[in-house]
């Protein structure tokens, strides 16, 4: 009988355990779990004693088995009585608006959403089923899809900067589109989405978005992206689908980034990345270049202090 998950480290005789990374063969050689989800390769390391569960990909096992543990729970349905609904305003079936939360004119709200206290939505919005705003959560210009997550301090759809220069002085030029957000999406906390100038500001469904990340106006990401964070992207660049960004990267306006490619943390880039590419360093160059040149980089230091 297994009746929970926990780490290798610490996993008891009744608790369910993984390993797909080869740095903790040391704790799976002597781990004491019940039961451990572990990729073939890895099989002849294991201690004689635990029950194997073998997987191609074990970490995503773990992530199923892990939800069967804890459930995640559908809200309590209810509006406080300190909510501000705005009579047009369309709630779902099931819902959940907690206190303080606004919702503006016109928004529709689908079934057994949950609004986190002192969040607000802005008129017009759309959110679809089993979407869970967090605290303090602002959303306009936007329509989202179903079971999406937007964790506490998200900013969805205020303007993007947008400004013509000039020698009088900036002209700031109107914002005028959306953000849509596909099914599936989770925006971590503290992010920013700008709303579009023309074109909409697009995320496609599945992405996954770290905390403090940044994604400017009529920016494209694709479907099942990974966003890092800290990561910027600038106005208008397109992202297709399964592309990664490392922590800290940032991107410039007006840039295609192929489907599949990675970018490293940190990494500038200035320049389109190729389909499934990886691309490091600032300005950022493909992997083996950037290779190249931290190789020659520590040579010539190495003869300058000798």
């Amino acid at each position: 009988m297994l009746r929970d998950v926990a780490p290798l480290q610490t996993a008891t005789s009744e608790q369910l355990s993984f390993i797909d990374n080869r740095k903790y063969l040391t704790a799976f050689r002597n781990c004491g779990a019940g039961a451990i989800l572990v990729h073939p390769s890895l099989v002849d390391e294991a201690p004689s004693s635990v029950c194997l569960l073998v997987t191609e990909r074990p970490y995503r096992a773990y992530a199923v088995a892990a939800q069967a543990f804890y459930p995640e729970r559908p809200p309590l349905p209810g509006i406080s009585p300190d909510a501000r609904i705005e009579p047009t305003a369309h709630i779902g079936d099931g819902a959940r608006v907690e206190a303080f939360a606004v919702i503006s004119a016109h928004v529709r709200i689908g079934r057994r959403c949950t609004i986190g206290p002192g969040s607000v939505i802005g008129a017009g919005c759309i959110l679809g089923d089993d979407v869970r705003v967090g605290p303090h959560v602002s959303i306009s210009h936007a329509i989202i899809g179903s079971r999406v997550r937007l964790y506490p301090g998200v900013r969805i759809g205020q303007d993007g900067f947008g400004f013509s220069p000039d020698p009088e002085g900036f002209v700031k030029v109107p914002q005028l589109g959306r953000v849509i957000v596909g099914d599936d999406v989770e925006i971590g906390a503290n992010c920013t989405v700008d709303r579009g100038a023309g074109p909409d500001t697009v995320i496609g469904a599945g992405t996954m978005i770290d905390n403090l990340v940044q994604i400017g106006h009529n920016v494209q990401i694709g479907r099942n992206c990974v966003l890092v964070a800290q990561s910027g992207i600038s106005g208008s660049t397109r992202l297709g689908d399964f592309v990664m960004i490392g922590g800290q990267a940032g991107l410039v306006g007006h840039l295609e980034i192929g489907d599949g490619a990675r970018i490293g943390a940190k990494a500038g880039v200035p320049n389109n990345v190729a389909a499934g590419e990886t691309v490091l360093g600032s300005p950022a160059v493909p992997i083996k270049q950037h290779h190249r040149q931290v190789a020659v980089l520590k040579r010539l230091a190495v003869k300058k202090v000798g």
